[in-house]
């Protein structure tokens, strides 16, 4: 007899490779959360604790040059995540958009997907201890029916300053409350 795993899930979990860019990048996303008056009044009016550039700049890498250097890395980590995905390309994935998140102590993310995107990602800018992790959600618990629980449905990752995590876009997934005691920076993307 067999058992063999069938359609896995890929997750991809690796440094940025840049820790000046990352400080850099902080006050970048900091600048971005004062001057932004379209995208505080967008997440105020959401319920977004916090600042999101989501609806409201969709031009980082050419607004600001510290953007388009963390493009150049990105790519080279999408690449790879796309090679261990085992994806058929006819040409390498690029980058569709890109958004900042100030997320404030209490400040969660409900759970939702990424339509219209092959794979979606989040660098972590300032991750304070207790800030939550990103929640992702088995993909086949829709079907499930009267499956028996099971304890992987949900699974945890952790943030770290400085990591990058990538996951395909219909990949369910949500982030958790912060509770720390200090915003947690992030910059998530997707690519097409």
């Amino acid at each position: 007899m067999t058992t063999r795993a069938l359609f896995p899930t890929q997750f991809y979990e690796a440094p940025l490779g840049d820790d000046a860019l990352v400080a850099e990048l902080a006050e970048a996303c900091r600048e971005l959360a004062s001057e932004d008056r379209a995208g505080r009044t967008w997440s105020r009016d959401h319920g977004y604790r916090g600042y999101t550039s989501y609806a409201s700049l969709d031009d980082l890498p050419m607004r600001d040059p510290r953007f388009a250097d963390l493009v150049r890395l990105l790519n080279r980590h999408v690449a790879a995540f796309a090679r261990d995905c085992g994806f058929d390309l006819a040409r390498r994935l690029k980058l569709d958009s890109m958004w900042v998140n100030v997320l404030k102590p209490g400040g969660t993310h409900s759970g939702h997907i990424h339509p219209h995107s092959v794979v979606s990602g989040t660098l972590y800018v300032a991750v304070p201890p207790g800030s939550g992790a990103l929640k992702l959600e088995d993909p086949r618990l829709p079907m499930l029916m009267a499956a028996p629980a099971r304890p992987d449905t949900f699974v945890y990752a952790e943030p770290a300053e400085g990591g990058v995590f990538l996951w395909e876009s219909w990949l369910r997934h949500e982030v958790m409350p912060n509770a720390a005691k200090h915003e947690r920076i992030s910059i998530s993307f997707n690519y097409r």
